[in-house]
């Protein structure tokens, strides 16, 4: 098959090189110059484990193109994919539509015979039909069908979840769109992975569905860990005797900071838009929402604690910035809200994060950016845990309270024990729900 891939972000990027993994022609597509460069010099503008070096095999092969010409990539596709961005409209909440809209009126002028037009974006419902109607305005004659082929590709472990799948969701109208989209996702077929073929609607709801979905959970456990704090069980105990039950599972009940990334906080935002537009309110995820942004308040509730009360001055080593291990994406982490808040109140903050410091220096102005824990760690008054890189797990506890003023840790993700901290040598450790 020959797919043209629109936008090489976080999406486009992951999934054209693996559809050219697939053994398909992939050409893929961006407006920016620069990206396109680096790109074709071997350069991953993201970070995501494996992905270079799988690009770099497909682009060998042959496989595997970039281009900022649009209409040189979908002139003969079999199917055009739109993986552009869907950021979280300001003033309403809603998915602003604008790249998607103006992508499908270019490939409109572009299609040159069938193809189907495939919305991988996260849109709001009914959107593959406003796709489809920017089509036929921008080219009457065009032959084609849309459909909608939703992402559910967790960052940091991406390339596995496209190639051994869950599942695989395919929104289509036509036999013909199906067997096309059938001939792309073969290889997963043949290996027993299974493809879920549903109306376009459903597929663009149940990619807002799971994310919220997962999201409560998330938000569920964070508010029993607070409960537990004060009635003195501990949430990972909680958290393991309620995921043993099938009903339930133990995957998303890791109490921490609160959820962050590209797609927990801005679709859990559109879902609540959407019900609200059609009458019915999402009254449990505008709750999640509200609760999430509560957490991380709390979050620097137990640093200011632990602090004596006072920020103001005292030397801060944060561990982690980024929004969850293996990846360099800072949307909407939790350490946006937390860190700037204890600048703001004074402290002086030193961070580590092996991969955050490329969009962290603009986003996180006020700080002082380390290689490692250890030099952070020198003459400070706390130690926080942000985000659980595996670099973070096995640190000399005992060296890191030596070099503090004071031996304090705010162990925001549950990395040690109580017991590991005080035979470390730390006077003070809190984790979170116990």
């Amino acid at each position: 098959m020959k797919i043209a891939m629109i936008g090489t972000g976080y999406v486009g990027l992951v999934s054209g090189v693996c559809f050219s993994d697939f053994g398909h022609e992939v050409i893929c597509v961006d407006k920016d110059p620069a990206k396109i460069d680096r790109l074709r010099a071997g350069d991953v503008p993201i970070f995501e484990p494996g992905l270079e070096d799988l690009m770099a095999k497909n682009v060998a092969s042959g496989r595997l193109s970039f281009t900022l010409d649009l209409a040189e990539a979908v002139a003969g596709a079999d199917a055009v994919f739109i993986a552009v961005g869907t950021p979280t409209r300001r003033g309403d909440g809603h998915a602003d539509l604008t790249y998607v809209m103006a992508a499908a009126a270019e490939i409109g002028q572009a299609l040159t015979g069938y193809a189907v037009i495939v919305t991988k974006s996260t849109v709001p419902v009914g959107t593959n039909r406003k796709v489809a109607e920017a089509v036929r305005t921008a080219n009457p004659a065009a032959e084609f069908d849309v459909a909608s082929n939703p992402e559910f590709l967790r960052e940091g472990a991406a390339i596995d979840d496209f190639m051994r799948p869950d599942r695989v969701v395919v929104g289509v109208e036509t036999e013909k769109a199906r067997k096309v989209m059938g001939d792309i996702y073969r290889p997963l077929f043949l290996r027993d992975f299974p493809i879920v073929y549903t109306g376009l609607e459903s597929a663009e709801m149940i990619k807002y569905a799971a994310n919220a979905f997962l999201a409560t959970k998330i938000t569920f456990i964070n508010e029993i860990a607070a409960l537990c704090e004060r009635v003195g069980a501990d949430v990972r105990d909680v958290a393991k005797g309620m995921g043993m039950d099938g009903r339930i599972g133990n995957k998303f009940l890791h109490a921490g900071p609160g959820y962050g990334g590209s797609c927990f906080p801005k679709d859990t935002k559109a879902l609540a838009r959407i019900g609200q537009e059609h009458a019915v309110p999402m009254q449990i995820t505008e709750t999640v929402i509200k609760v999430n942004e509560e957490i991380k308040r709390r979050m620097i509730e137990k640093i200011e604690d632990l602090c004596d009360g006072t920020l103001n001055g005292k030397i801060i080593a944060i561990l982690g910035v980024t929004f969850k291990p293996n990846t360099d994406d800072m949307r909407d982490a939790p350490s946006l809200t937390i860190v700037p808040a204890l600048v703001g109140a004074g402290a002086r903050v030193r961070v580590v994060d092996p991969q955050g410091r490329s969009e962290g220096e603009a986003l996180l102005p006020g700080v002082k950016w380390l290689e490692n824990p250890y030099q952070a760690v020198q003459g400070a008054h706390l130690l926080v845990i942000l985000t659980e890189w595996n670099e973070f797990r096995a640190l000399d506890l005992a060296k890191m309270a030596k070099k503090m003023e004071i031996a304090r840790m705010a162990d925001l993700r549950n990395v040690y024990s109580d017991d590991e901290a005080k035979e470390g040598g730390f006077e003070t450790y809190i984790g979170i729900g116990r």
